[in-house]
């Protein structure tokens, strides 16, 4: 171990601390990438660390037979995300990252997310559920084209798809169906994508997002060279600190704690627009809270630290 970060008695204090990666989602080889850079980067620090991969309920008794005193999750995705796994690790009373339960489970769900931003006067495109294809006519007379269409409870824009018309609505009503029984419609609204990061009380510089395709994809997130991240951002300071305040009302809204990141678009009149929160951001190399945190002075093991640290507040 190469000159770690931290001393040996503030490595310790943390105990034993388990990576949970990869789970049975969807997302679970970019869980995999996470966890393995997170794993690194503990141990680097001189942390007592051990990476598991949560492929089942045999995690919670790999979690007792180790001794682990606290819980980094890595996972992305349901069970992992969405308050499953929060609270499993509640009843054996391990601190973990992130968030608790309840805000867990609300954002993952986009739409009941989206719900309670309006209920809170908070400004997200309009949106309806698509519960069975006769919803599909009300969605294109209510929101018009184009349109979003996107599994209600997938992240890393898995399942999104833009639909012009009605053939490409039906199409991408099928696709996001495959991925999750509740589909959301969402008005499509051209702009420019953010996404802030949120570190504790901190709100980390926000990123600018050009992709190269239509919007910010799977593709654009993890796989493409040709997506831009752009921090600093280049927006007037007084408009990006009003979008970093809306992000931080949207987190506390949705119940979020500890870390997160929350995707907003800027229309072409500077209006910004609440996405989606992120309780469980990625932590891989084209990853965006590492990219943030950077510009606020932190590098990636300082990062990792700091998250763990969330666990005690």
């Amino acid at each position: 171990m190469n000159n770690p970060s931290l001393s040996a008695s503030q490595a310790s204090r943390f105990g034993r601390v388990a990576v949970l990666m990869g789970g049975p989602s969807a997302e679970r080889e970019i869980s995999l990438q996470s966890g393995n850079a997170v794993l690194q980067a503990l141990q680097h620090s001189g942390l007592d660390a051990v990476g598991i991969d949560a492929r089942d309920s045999s995690v919670l008794t790999a979690l007792q037979e180790k001794g682990v005193n606290r819980v980094f999750i890595a996972l992305h995705g349901r069970w992992g995300e969405d308050g499953v796994m929060q609270g499993a690790l509640e009843v054996l009373d391990l601190p973990y990252t992130g968030s608790g339960v309840l805000g867990s489970a609300i954002a993952m769900e986009i739409g009941r997310c989206k719900l309670m931003w309006q209920g809170a006067g908070l400004p997200t495109p309009e949106f309806m559920l698509l519960e069975s294809e006769q919803d599909l006519e009300a969605a294109a007379s209510n929101i018009g084209y184009p349109m979003a269409i996107k599994p209600s409870r997938e992240g890393s824009s898995l399942g999104v798809s833009k639909a012009g018309n009605w053939e490409e609505l039906v199409q991408s009503w099928q696709q996001a169906k495959q991925l999750d029984d509740i589909v959301l419609a969402e008005k499509w609204i051209e702009g420019t994508e953010l996404t802030v990061a949120i570190l504790g009380d901190s709100v980390l510089p926000v990123i600018k997002l050009e992709a190269v395709g239509q919007f910010y994809d799977f593709n654009a997130k993890y796989v493409s060279d040709e997506t831009s991240y752009i921090c600093p951002c280049g927006l007037p300071e007084e408009l990006e600190k009003a979008v970093q305040q809306l992000a931080m009302q949207a987190f506390k809204v949705s119940a979020c704690s500890g870390w997160g990141r929350v995707d907003v678009l800027l229309d072409k009149e500077n209006n910004p627009y609440l996405l989606e929160v992120n309780t469980v951001p990625g932590m891989t190399s084209h990853s965006l809270v590492p990219m943030a945190a950077k510009q606020a002075g932190l590098d990636f093991n300082q990062l990792v630290i700091r998250i763990l640290e969330t666990t005690d507040e």
